[in-house]
């Protein structure tokens, strides 16, 4: 089975603990400041006095933000794209300004996976990959698109089963690498407009059905099997050739049939360590060889 498509931050989650005590410590002095400063204007703390410090320590805390350093806030202002602000403090107008979307900029991993797809010459394939993305334009990944991630995991199974119905089966399963290149240059298409980045997309499991599994290993082995005979008869055929010559020296040249079959009998019995018996016949010829051949070079000797 090939899971749903999900996504996953690469890294650790951060703990938002310390927005949270920063947030707390502005309201708390926003308030404290409020009722000293009333204090000292109206001579007194009254119930109005403490529910105006009240209201204005709470909207000081809603105008002061913190952005981790891979984030990107995205800022509406009366309905209106206005601005990117982070990482880090920054702030905004209460009421009138706010905070749409808090955009990721770190490295996303998205896995997903097409069932039982047809290929082109209609087997059913069962493909699980992994796709490596990144936001780097928060405004567009906010105002072009509702929800950016959820586009990315469906465009990258649509493209999957789309790069699998134009192919067959052998060459989803052997080309993996130009289905990767495929997938990668379709998604890239498709979410460049929304601000995000494709790093790589990897196929990591092609699950074949048993029965085409079993004619794939036969046509690699027949395929292998026809290779092995190919180059056999290759080397029957070169040594044909090399037999063929030298059986016209032999021809031509008593002396080189009979030193090579003394030499062949030379061999023989060096390897077995035995006795070999040579007819009269084949000495005395092998000796007029021999004879003949010393004659020559007593006569090249004499001459010089």
């Amino acid at each position: 089975m090939v899971p749903d498509a999900n996504t996953e931050i690469v890294g650790e989650r951060a703990s938002n603990a310390g927005v949270l005590l920063f947030s707390a410590v502005v309201l708390v002095v926003s308030f404290c400041a409020v009722l000293a400063v009333a204090g000292v204007l109206g001579g007194g703390v009254g119930v109005a006095g403490i529910v105006c410090a009240l209201v204005l320590a709470v909207l000081a805390t809603m105008s002061v933000h913190i952005a981790q350093q891979w984030e990107k806030v995205v800022v509406l202002r009366l309905g209106k794209f206005n601005r990117v602000s982070g990482p880090g403090l920054f702030w905004t107008l209460p009421v009138i300004e706010q905070n749409t979307m808090r955009v990721d900029g770190r490295v996303r991993v998205t896995t997903f996976g097409a069932e039982e797809t047809l290929t082109a010459d209609l087997v059913p394939l069962d493909v699980n990959a992994v796709l490596f993305w990144h936001v780097w334009d928060a405004k567009a990944a906010c105002t072009e698109v509702g929800d950016f991630t959820r586009a990315v995991e469906l465009a990258a199974q649509t493209a999957l089963r789309d790069a699998i119905g134009r192919a067959g089966a052998a060459e989803v399963a052997i080309r993996r690498e130009q289905l990767d290149r495929e997938l990668k240059r379709a998604l890239e298409e498709k979410v460049a407009p929304w601000g995000i980045t494709v790093l790589s997309v990897e196929v990591r499991d092609i699950l074949l059905p048993k029965e085409l599994q079993e004619v794939m290993s036969l046509e690699a082995q027949a395929e292998q099997r026809k290779k092995a005979r190919i180059i056999l008869m290759e080397a029957e055929q070169d040594i044909c050739e090399m037999m063929d010559d030298m059986g016209d020296t032999y021809a031509k040249n008593d002396a080189a049939l009979r030193l090579r079959a003394m030499h062949l009998l030379y061999e023989s019995v060096r390897e077995t360590g035995g006795t070999v018996v040579v007819p009269s016949s084949f000495s005395e010829g092998f000796g007029d060889v021999l004879g003949d051949h010393a004659k020559d070079v007593l006569g090249g000797t004499a001459g010089k």
